[in-house]
Protein backbone atom coordinates (compact mmCIF):
# COMPACT_ATOMS: atom_id res chain seq x y z
CA UNK A 1 0.00 0.00 0.00
CA UNK A 2 1.44 2.94 -0.55
CA UNK A 3 1.23 6.29 2.06
CA UNK A 4 2.91 9.27 2.97
CA UNK A 5 3.48 11.25 5.70
CA UNK A 6 2.55 14.73 7.23
CA UNK A 7 3.70 15.96 10.29
CA UNK A 8 1.30 18.75 12.82
CA UNK A 9 1.37 20.58 15.26
CA UNK A 10 -0.81 22.45 17.99
CA UNK A 11 -1.66 22.40 21.76
CA UNK A 12 -0.91 18.87 23.26
CA UNK A 13 0.30 15.80 21.01
CA UNK A 14 -1.12 13.11 22.95
CA UNK A 15 -4.50 14.81 21.90
CA UNK A 16 -3.53 15.62 17.99
CA UNK A 17 -2.70 11.53 18.50
CA UNK A 18 -5.99 11.57 18.90
CA UNK A 19 -7.65 13.26 16.44
CA UNK A 20 -5.78 11.62 13.65
CA UNK A 21 -5.57 7.97 14.73
CA UNK A 22 -9.08 7.22 14.02
CA UNK A 23 -9.02 9.16 10.59
CA UNK A 24 -10.48 6.86 7.51
CA UNK A 25 -7.22 6.48 5.60
CA UNK A 26 -4.91 6.96 8.46
CA UNK A 27 -2.70 4.11 8.75
CA UNK A 28 -0.75 5.15 11.85
CA UNK A 29 0.07 7.79 14.05
CA UNK A 30 3.22 8.76 16.34
CA UNK A 31 3.79 11.21 18.49
CA UNK A 32 6.99 13.13 18.52
CA UNK A 33 9.24 16.40 18.51
CA UNK A 34 9.24 18.12 14.90
CA UNK A 35 12.39 19.85 13.63
CA UNK A 36 14.36 19.27 16.85
CA UNK A 37 18.27 19.67 16.66
CA UNK A 38 19.64 15.34 17.58
CA UNK A 39 18.65 13.70 20.66
CA UNK A 40 15.45 15.47 22.29
CA UNK A 41 13.56 14.60 24.96
CA UNK A 42 10.05 15.48 26.42
CA UNK A 43 11.55 17.27 29.48
CA UNK A 44 14.16 19.23 27.40
CA UNK A 45 11.36 20.60 24.71
CA UNK A 46 8.44 21.14 27.99
CA UNK A 47 11.03 23.14 29.13
CA UNK A 48 12.14 25.10 26.14
CA UNK A 49 15.51 24.07 26.36
CA UNK A 50 15.34 23.11 22.53
CA UNK A 51 13.89 24.34 19.44
CA UNK A 52 11.49 21.86 18.61
CA UNK A 53 7.20 21.26 17.98
CA UNK A 54 5.54 18.61 19.92
CA UNK A 55 3.36 17.22 17.12
CA UNK A 56 2.21 14.10 15.25
CA UNK A 57 3.35 12.36 12.37
CA UNK A 58 0.45 11.12 10.38
CA UNK A 59 0.84 8.33 8.32
CA UNK A 60 -1.95 8.28 5.69
CA UNK A 61 -3.17 6.23 2.53
CA UNK A 62 -3.57 9.31 -0.25
CA UNK A 63 -6.18 7.29 -2.00
CA UNK A 64 -8.22 7.11 0.50
CA UNK A 65 -7.51 10.32 3.17
CA UNK A 66 -6.24 13.79 1.27
CA UNK A 67 -4.43 16.10 2.41
CA UNK A 68 -6.59 18.83 2.09
CA UNK A 69 -8.85 16.82 4.70
CA UNK A 70 -6.36 16.57 6.97
CA UNK A 71 -5.31 20.15 6.80
CA UNK A 72 -9.58 20.81 7.63
CA UNK A 73 -9.65 18.39 10.40
CA UNK A 74 -6.35 20.01 12.12
CA UNK A 75 -7.73 23.01 12.08
CA UNK A 76 -11.11 22.22 13.17
CA UNK A 77 -9.35 21.26 16.39
CA UNK A 78 -6.15 23.68 16.75
CA UNK A 79 -6.29 27.65 16.36
CA UNK A 80 -4.01 29.18 13.68
CA UNK A 81 -4.47 32.62 15.29
CA UNK A 82 -3.39 31.84 18.63
CA UNK A 83 0.55 32.41 18.67
CA UNK A 84 1.54 30.08 21.90
CA UNK A 85 -0.46 27.04 21.97
CA UNK A 86 -3.98 25.50 22.36
CA UNK A 87 -5.91 25.07 25.66
CA UNK A 88 -3.78 24.85 28.96
CA UNK A 89 -0.73 23.99 26.50
CA UNK A 90 1.14 27.05 26.23
CA UNK A 91 4.59 28.31 24.98
CA UNK A 92 6.43 28.32 21.15
CA UNK A 93 6.50 24.22 20.77
CA UNK A 94 2.82 23.97 21.06
CA UNK A 95 2.18 26.33 18.39
CA UNK A 96 0.20 25.09 15.24
CA UNK A 97 2.34 23.78 12.23
CA UNK A 98 1.81 21.93 9.16
CA UNK A 99 5.35 20.15 8.12
CA UNK A 100 5.86 18.16 4.72
CA UNK A 101 8.56 15.70 3.48
CA UNK A 102 7.23 15.94 -0.01
CA UNK A 103 7.60 19.10 -2.13
CA UNK A 104 4.43 18.61 -4.41
CA UNK A 105 2.68 19.12 -1.33
CA UNK A 106 3.85 22.56 -0.25
CA UNK A 107 1.39 24.16 -3.25
CA UNK A 108 -1.76 22.94 -1.34
CA UNK A 109 -0.30 23.65 2.00
CA UNK A 110 0.24 26.92 0.90
CA UNK A 111 -2.70 27.89 -0.54
CA UNK A 112 -4.86 25.70 2.02
CA UNK A 113 -3.24 28.08 4.84
CA UNK A 114 -3.59 31.20 3.10
CA UNK A 115 -7.40 30.51 2.99
CA UNK A 116 -7.16 29.87 6.26
CA UNK A 117 -5.29 33.33 6.88
CA UNK A 118 -7.61 35.46 4.90
CA UNK A 119 -10.95 33.98 5.78
CA UNK A 120 -13.43 36.58 6.77
CA UNK A 121 -11.01 39.28 5.16
CA UNK A 122 -11.72 41.73 2.74
CA UNK A 123 -9.56 41.13 -0.54
CA UNK A 124 -6.97 43.37 -0.99
CA UNK A 125 -7.11 46.41 -3.29
CA UNK A 126 -5.12 44.72 -6.28
CA UNK A 127 -7.70 41.35 -5.89
CA UNK A 128 -5.00 39.01 -4.50
CA UNK A 129 -4.86 37.70 -0.89
CA UNK A 130 -1.93 37.58 0.57
CA UNK A 131 -1.14 36.37 3.94
CA UNK A 132 -1.80 39.20 6.91
CA UNK A 133 -2.58 41.85 4.69
CA UNK A 134 -1.94 45.08 6.11
CA UNK A 135 -4.08 47.24 4.06
CA UNK A 136 -6.98 44.54 4.82
CA UNK A 137 -9.92 45.80 7.30
CA UNK A 138 -8.33 45.85 11.25
CA UNK A 139 -11.87 45.12 12.72
CA UNK A 140 -12.08 41.89 10.68
CA UNK A 141 -7.75 41.09 10.83
CA UNK A 142 -6.47 38.22 12.73
CA UNK A 143 -2.63 37.50 12.84
CA UNK A 144 -2.30 34.21 11.28
CA UNK A 145 0.21 32.16 13.85
CA UNK A 146 -0.07 29.10 12.20
CA UNK A 147 3.83 27.88 10.70
CA UNK A 148 4.63 25.78 7.97
CA UNK A 149 7.73 24.47 5.74
CA UNK A 150 9.63 21.46 4.99
CA UNK A 151 10.50 18.66 7.61
CA UNK A 152 14.08 18.73 8.95
CA UNK A 153 13.62 16.20 11.47
CA UNK A 154 11.25 13.80 13.44
CA UNK A 155 12.02 12.09 16.65
CA UNK A 156 9.43 9.63 18.12
CA UNK A 157 8.46 10.78 21.73
CA UNK A 158 9.18 8.49 24.54
CA UNK A 159 6.98 5.30 24.91
CA UNK A 160 4.86 6.40 27.28
CA UNK A 161 3.54 8.99 25.47
CA UNK A 162 2.54 7.16 22.27
CA UNK A 163 -1.09 6.63 22.45
CA UNK A 164 -0.96 8.30 25.55
CA UNK A 165 -4.70 9.11 25.52
CA UNK A 166 -5.70 5.95 25.13
CA UNK A 167 -3.93 4.23 27.83
CA UNK A 168 -5.29 7.24 30.10
CA UNK A 169 -8.87 7.77 28.98
CA UNK A 170 -9.33 9.70 32.19
CA UNK A 171 -6.97 12.52 31.23
CA UNK A 172 -8.47 15.84 30.98
CA UNK A 173 -8.77 17.22 27.17
CA UNK A 174 -9.23 20.82 25.42
CA UNK A 175 -10.41 18.96 22.30
CA UNK A 176 -14.17 18.06 22.81
CA UNK A 177 -13.61 14.80 20.95
CA UNK A 178 -17.69 13.86 21.04
CA UNK A 179 -18.22 17.37 18.73
CA UNK A 180 -15.28 16.23 16.84
CA UNK A 181 -16.79 12.64 16.10
CA UNK A 182 -20.33 14.75 15.02
CA UNK A 183 -17.84 17.33 12.69
CA UNK A 184 -15.83 14.27 10.86
CA UNK A 185 -18.55 11.45 11.66
CA UNK A 186 -15.98 8.70 12.57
Amino acid sequence: MYTKKIYFSGGNFHELQEVFAHMPGVVVTCTGYINGDGDTTYADVAAGRCNAYMGVEVTYNPKKMDISKLLDILFAVVNPYVPDGQGKARGEMYRAGVFYVHGEDEPQIQLHLNFIANRGKAPAPDGELTLNDPNSNPKLARRFCAVSGPLRHFQAAEEEHQDYLTKNPQVETYIDFQKLREYVKF
